[in-house]
């Protein structure tokens, strides 16, 4: 099954979450939104249209890593990642 990542390298927590997809050897996209204008327009998007985001928005917070699966999952949840992978 193949994993969308979307957060940036500057993310303590994306880089703990691709590090762990690399050691369960997972194929996975990162669309890093700290290095690429397309990837910040593909988290942009998923934020304003993913009810996931709600949430997120409502705390402040920004909401990355989110993964987005191949079966239409969508989540911040790794440990769901990395259960149906």
């Amino acid at each position: 099954m193949k994993v969308i990542v979307i957060g940036s390298h500057l993310c303590p927590d994306t880089l703990f979450a691709l590090n762990q997809l690399k050691a369960k050897d997972i194929d996975f996209d990162f669309l890093n939104l700290s290095a690429s204008f397309p990837a910040l327009k593909a988290f942009l998007n998923a934020r304003e249209t993913e009810p996931a985001y709600d949430a997120v928005k409502v705390a402040g917070g920004i909401g990355i890593p989110f993964f987005e699966l191949e079966d239409g999952t969508k989540t911040f949840d790794l440990k769901l990642v990395l259960s149906k992978a």
